[in-house]
């Protein structure tokens, strides 16, 4: 069984009054946030042994998995 919603009249009030606009960015952002990941791809690539088990051993004592922090540095690097 479903679990059922409840709104305040406040918030349906507002809902009824929500522009064109402000309901499609309230779209948007629900299908981004329901929305699959990206698929992964496999790479292959050669680091540094030393660097990598400075990298590993650093993401362990912060309990960050060190894939994922890659991929996290990787991200920053394009938005910035």
């Amino acid at each position: 069984m479903k679990p059922v919603q409840y709104f305040s009249d406040d918030y349906l009030d507002q809902c009824r009054t929500a522009t064109p606009e402000q309901i499609l960015t309230f779209l948007e952002n629900y299908r981004q946030m329901q929305g699959s990941e990206d698929k992964s791809k496999l790479i292959s690539m050669k680091v540094p042994e030393s660097l990598l088990a400075a990298f590993r051993q650093k993401c362990g004592l912060h309990g960050y998995k060190y894939q994922t922090q890659i991929k996290q540095l990787m991200r920053e690097w394009i938005e910035n």
